[in-house]
């Protein structure tokens, strides 16, 4: 058999010599969690750690979980000397590299709480340029469930973030009661699959790992991302274009 069209001797085909089919099965999602609960223990840690299980079951992942309660004095520094100390610039680096992001506050005043939006306030403009993230928060009823698009949502795109369609709210009469499990196995399942696919995007754009001229992707655009013209898609909607 002619060694190139054999699939267990070319190494463009075989998954174990292949780098770039190899890189892409074998590397797993680095999920960050950022979970805003103050009390120990923490319904917003709870809701985030079933978030982030749910995550792991459809895509294996190393998880890394920064409560803010820990960096809370950290931040406040920030804001007066500039400087991040230790602690939270780690957490500010394991957020920046992340694959996708998980973020939970609970309701404070009918928004996110003043620790979570400080977080973000100190954490670099383009950090979260185009990272999926999953939006989540708790409260003690069901009244303020809407803060996930009036507050959480809006916060997130202004950071031009990817957030995906299905933000969880849990109340205190959620739990255990029937929706909450499907709608966190419904939002981990649309974090899943937005964050490997940008992952196995970025694989092929131009500095990323394994890529080659054969693999007929070819963008200027950050993130691996192909830009097209406002004016042609504008071109595309005119009835001669039909």
């Amino acid at each position: 058999m002619n060694p190139r069209t054999n699939p267990r001797t070319n190494p463009r085909t075989n998954p174990r010599t292949n780098p770039r089919t190899s890189n892409r099965t074998n590397r797993r999602m680095k999920l960050v969690v950022v979970s805003a609960g103050l009390s120990v223990p923490s319904s917003t840690r709870l809701l985030a750690d079933r978030l982030a299980a749910a995550v792991d079951r459809r895509t294996p992942a190393d998880i890394q979980v920064v409560e803010l309660r820990d960096l809370a004095v950290e931040i406040a520094h920030t804001f007066t000397n500039g400087f991040a100390g230790k602690a939270l610039a780690a957490a500010q680096d394991a957020v920046a590299g992340a694959d996708g992001l998980i973020v939970v506050t609970p309701v404070f005043s009918a928004s996110y709480s003043g620790l979570f939006k400080s977080f973000f306030d100190v954490l670099d403009k383009d950090a979260l340029v185009g990272k999926p993230v999953l939006i989540a928060a708790t409260g003690g009823t069901a009244r303020h469930s809407l803060v996930l698009e009036h507050a959480l949502r809006p916060l997130f795109a202004y950071l031009r973030a990817v957030v995906v369609p299905t933000g969880v709210y849990a109340a205190s009469e959620d739990w255990g009661a029937e929706g909450l499990p499907e709608r966190i196995e419904r939002a981990a399942g649309e974090l899943a699959s937005l964050a490997t696919g940008l992952s196995a995007a970025g694989a092929h754009a131009p500095g990323g790992s394994g890529n080659d001229a054969s693999d007929g992707f070819e963008t200027d655009a950050p993130g691996g991302f192909e830009v097209v013209p406002f004016e042609d898609q504008l071109a595309k909607l005119s009835p001669s274009a039909v």
